[in-house]
């Protein structure tokens, strides 16, 4: 008889926040602990500029969600602590962290920057008792890294994300098939993964208002008004059956990329070029990291009924680039989005060169040499003294290009 499958979801609380007052906390154990008052980490105060990557509980409870906008924000919250992201930071937290997972189990997916799936089908043996294991996976991230997380333990992908997003923070759930009624039908429909908010008002208008309503509902009624694919996904989804497997890692030269999952649907230009210059940071950093460029740039939409979109091109000149990759990704987005709302933006980058490739090419000017040597630069300062260090000159002015910092919103995919 097949053995159930063992799936833990690791996700850490409020990451880029709890990241950054750990940060500041190390170099000032008497510093004022971010997760304790209303905070964010977001764009820049002094200009209102920007959107809200991450929140701490205080500011929660004032109603500022993931992704708004600082002006709607502060306007929630005037006493909100803002301050600026450091993704060479994050991304530094985010690998101790798959380091310390990788003492239970070889099988693991990065899901985001702060999120990871664990297959711990074939290793739970070697440490104890599933609770007692997810426990002590926390006690130990706590312990040594300085920052909380919640473990959810369920026999699969879907259920384990599920657990882990009840009661936070730092705490462990379950959500294994038999509790599947008890602890997630009578939750609300926007509780379930991949239901936005234009999915769930067409379910209520039918009558449908909880994940246990969905559950029960004719497969064919909810097809006739969500599509037959979307329908089907939620189906399943509610019904606690996912049989998606705890991926393996891309090989390293593969490619790089980023996704987000946003709270709500984005319908407009300008904050979708938010994202991508978001999105652009973080890969351009880890391209520069791994002392690699790419040939190759991609723009990916998924929409709330799961229709995906994408949009390539290849550069003339192979890039690490975060300001080409930023330029080339919003002329993608121009040629092929209709505007349609979208719950994910993706950016991907593939065909990948060691930096010791060298190539003469016409289209490579001395303003994108120098471009280019400026990035490193600035990587190596902020490495060694922070993000705060330096900025876009752009960040500082409201009419300024759009912060350069993202979060995950609250899923941030697939880093590979």
């Amino acid at each position: 008889m097949e053995q159930e499958r063992l799936i833990f979801h690791i996700d850490v609380n409020s990451a880029f926040l709890s990241w950054e007052s750990v940060y500041r906390l190390k170099k000032d154990p008497q510093a004022l602990d971010l997760r304790t008052i209303p905070s964010a980490v977001g764009g820049d105060a002094s200009s209102r500029h920007g959107i809200v990557l991450a929140k701490s509980t205080p500011a929660k409870k004032y109603g500022i969600s993931t992704a708004e906008t600082l002006v709607s924000a502060l306007r929630k919250c005037p006493e909100l602590v803002v301050v600026p992201s450091r993704f060479d930071l994050y991304l530094k937290y985010s690998r101790k962290m798959l380091a310390l997972l990788s003492d239970y189990t070889p099988d693991i997916e990065k899901f985001s920057i702060d999120e990871a799936f664990l297959d711990m089908t074939s290793t739970i043996h070697l440490f104890g008792s599933p609770l007692e294991v997810a426990d002590q996976i926390r006690e130990r991230i706590l312990r040594e890294l300085g920052f909380t997380v919640n473990v959810g333990v369920a026999p699969n992908k879907l259920l384990a994300k599920m657990a882990s997003d009840f009661e936070k923070p730092n705490r462990t759930h379950t959500l294994f098939r038999d509790e599947i009624a008890e602890k997630m039908w009578p939750l609300p429909l926007r509780s379930l993964f991949f239901v936005g908010g234009a999915a769930a008002g067409k379910m209520e208008r039918i009558g449908l208002h909880t994940i246990g309503d969905v559950a029960a509902c004719d497969l064919q009624i909810l097809k006739a008004h969500l599509g037959n694919k979307y329908a089907t996904l939620i189906h399943q989804y509610a019904n606690g059956i996912d049989d998606d497997p705890v991926a393996e890692r891309d090989p390293i030269n593969k490619g790089y990329g980023n996704s987000i999952t946003l709270p709500q649907d984005v319908s407009d230009f300008d904050t979708a070029c938010q994202v991508l210059l978001a999105l652009s940071e973080t890969v351009g950093a880890r391209l520069r990291e791994d002392q690699v460029r790419c040939n190759c740039v991609c723009v990916e939409l998924r929409d709330w009924q799961f229709n995906n979109q994408s949009h390539q091109l290849t550069l003339p000149v192979p890039t690490d680039s975060t300001t080409i990759l930023y330029q080339n990704a919003c002329k993608l987005l121009k040629e092929f989005w209709d505007l349609t709302p979208v719950r994910l933006i993706g950016l991907r980058t593939s065909r990948i060169l060691e930096d010791s490739y060298e190539q003469m090419s016409l289209f490579e000017t001395e303003k994108s040499r120098k471009l280019r040597d400026l990035e490193h630069a600035v990587d190596s300062i902020r490495g060694k003294y922070g993000t705060d260090s330096i900025k876009r000159a752009s960040f500082l002015k409201e009419d300024g290009v759009v912060d350069h910092a993202v979060s995950k919103s609250k899923h941030l995919h697939k880093d590979e």
